[in-house]
């Protein structure tokens, strides 16, 4: 609790004004902060409850990212542990096997092997997906959609065209134009060849 009088809040509200603002500010930014940490500890704490009474153990298992994680990524070569954690006894003896000259060892062991270390290859990482078709599917579907609800605003929200915009229309408002000779020296009437009657 703030130990300020009465006496000593009506000095600074009344006497400086810049003061008493910057403190009510503070006040309020820190009131705020209060409020908005309370509501997010409450909904999180509620998430907690819904979930674990809706029967989603599972959900909230969490990875220990304090401890070596393994991943399969091009610009970081070596993973800060092996892919295999557990070794069965055919992998044991295969590390064993690895010890001794590697001219002994088959393909299918260097292989096998190496899938104790590393779960895919470059070539396996750098292997094109289809998820270019996906991509290109949903941009390709929302740019119909959009057509089509353009389209129908065209001919069920938006206006008939006015009059005015009829080939007609402005056919007669250029022959008007140029009867009236609009902009005779340099403008519209400038251009039209009244002797001959065609455009210059």
């Amino acid at each position: 609790m703030c130990s300020i009088t009465f006496e000593e809040t009506f000095c600074q509200t009344h006497c400086c004004p810049l003061y008493s603002l910057k403190t009510m500010l503070h006040l309020t930014a820190g009131r705020v902060a209060g409020l908005l940490s309370r509501r997010g500890v409450a909904a999180f704490s509620s998430n907690s409850v819904k979930m674990a009474s809706h029967g989603h153990g599972g959900v909230t298992e969490q990875t220990d990212m304090s401890l070596p994680l393994y991943w399969d990524r091009l610009d970081t070569p070596l993973p800060d542990r092996p892919y295999k954690d557990t070794l069965s006894a055919a992998d044991k003896s295969l590390k064993q096997k690895e010890k001794g000259p590697w001219n002994s060892l088959s393909n299918e062991e260097k292989l096998a092997l190496y899938r104790i270390m590393f779960n895919k290859t470059y070539a396996e990482m750098k292997k094109p997906t289809g998820e270019w078709k996906t991509v290109m599917g949903g941009i390709f579907f929302f740019i119909g959609f959009t057509g089509l609800v353009v389209l129908w605003q065209r001919y069920y929200v938006y206006p008939p065209h006015p009059r005015t915009l009829d080939d007609e229309w402005q056919a007669m408002q250029v022959k008007r134009m140029l009867d009236m000779r609009v902009n005779p020296v340099e403008g519209f009437s400038a251009q039209w060849d009244y002797e001959k009657g065609q455009w210059k």
